[in-house]
């Protein structure tokens, strides 16, 4: 059953039951959503913000970009009633005593600044802890407004409808697949009428603006925030090699790539990155920071000019290198590599906290990266 069919019979349909005692996410619901994978583009260490919201009555609207998942306190509660981890806002009513309820257009409201502009491919709307104080429905809208605009120039922006009004279930992950190619800087996430929302995700494919990096010269050619994407691993079991190409450093042990311990010997670790654009390469940074006793032992670095799974031929970048732990290595090329893809390996496990590739962008590159961005914002 359908959930638009299901609300319809019952509007009680996607609660979930209260809250029992013991483990709050024991009867959390979710599914399989294969973009989560992408990066998430409202993430704050790319530089996401909420703009603004109508209403934060119970809980701010700053909690729907926390990165960690939400925890609930039965007995945590304030002047304003029970303290919720999310964006919840107060309960709607309607226009008299006749009309109770509140009009079939009347919704909450949060922007949301995407940290990395770019082409969305899903979202997650997480109403953990949520079970009957949740949205009966959402929606998402986006817009591409350019620059630092506030709140006023926002709210009059061109907003285009990425998830129609659609039901949602509580303490649950509700995940939507988003089809637009376009890109994309901000979000308006609306809640029909009202509730409160524990988290917000949206994940997709980040697209810089080419002038943007024509005037850097040098970068970083493997940032999320340049484009630069992760594409395979062999191992991701205790974090996303996602986290290797983020901005800034990391901040403790699991804001890297870590995989489990690898027992089969004459085997290792690796992981494949597409480039922002073909570039050339002049130096690289390994750092293993907060990764003391866990730390990959040697690292190599390959790297590909062309489609690696077509006729693209690896070559050496770095060879193998023994690594110190919790440290950050740099290294020099004696030349320049020209690439659209790099393989790091680590030998014969362990942990990799960030990776920078400086260079600068080809002329080839340069202008495939002009081209699909007109492609997307024309």
């Amino acid at each position: 059953m359908s959930l638009d069919h299901a609300t319809a019979q019952d509007p009680h349909a996607n609660d979930a039951a209260p809250y029992a005692g013991g483990d709050p996410y024991a009867d959390y619901r979710t599914g399989d959503f294969p973009y989560t994978e992408l990066v998430d583009l409202a993430d704050r260490r790319l530089g996401a913000g909420v703009v603004a919201a109508n209403d934060e009555f119970f809980a701010e609207r700053e909690n729907l970009l926390v990165r960690e998942r939400a925890v609930f306190d039965p007995e945590h509660f304030g002047h304003k009633g029970k303290i919720m981890d999310g964006w919840e806002t107060r309960r709607r009513r309607g226009a008299d005593a006749e009309h109770p309820f509140p009009a079939p257009e009347d919704h909450d409201w949060a922007i949301v600044r995407l940290g990395a502009p770019g082409v969305i491919r899903g979202i997650v709307v997480d109403t953990a802890h949520f079970r009957g104080n949740y949205p009966q429905r959402v929606s998402v809208q986006a817009a591409a407004v350019e620059g630092t605009p506030g709140p006023e120039e926002l709210l009059d922006a061109t907003w285009e409808e990425l998830v129609p009004p659609t039901p949602v279930r509580g303490h649950a992950a509700n995940g939507f697949t988003v089809t637009a190619e376009r890109r994309y800087t901000h979000l308006r996430l609306r809640q029909h009428p009202d509730g409160g929302i524990a988290r917000l995700r949206v994940h997709g494919e980040v697209v810089p603006d080419p002038e943007w990096l024509d005037a850097l010269g040098t970068l970083d050619l493997a940032s999320v925030l340049n484009g630069g994407v992760y594409e395979d691993a062999s191992d991701r079991f205790y974090s996303s090699p996602t986290q290797i190409i983020l901005p800034g450093t990391s901040r403790k042990m699991d804001d890297g790539w870590e995989n489990r311990r690898r027992r089969v010997r004459g085997t290792n670790d690796w992981v494949r990155f597409r480039l922002a654009a073909q570039g050339a390469v002049r130096a690289v940074e390994i750092d293993t920071a907060y990764l003391k006793g866990n730390s990959a032992g040697w690292i190599a670095l390959q790297g590909c000019n062309g489609d690696p799974s077509g006729a693209g031929e690896w070559f050496e970048i770095i060879p193998r290198t023994r690594l110190q732990p919790d440290t950050l290595h740099r290294f020099t090329l004696p030349a320049r590599a020209v690439v659209t893809h790099v393989r790091l390996d680590a030998f014969p496990d362990g942990g990799v906290a960030r990776m920078r590739l400086h260079g600068s962008l080809t002329d080839r590159g340069a202008s495939e990266l002009r081209a699909r961005y007109a492609r997307l914002t024309g």
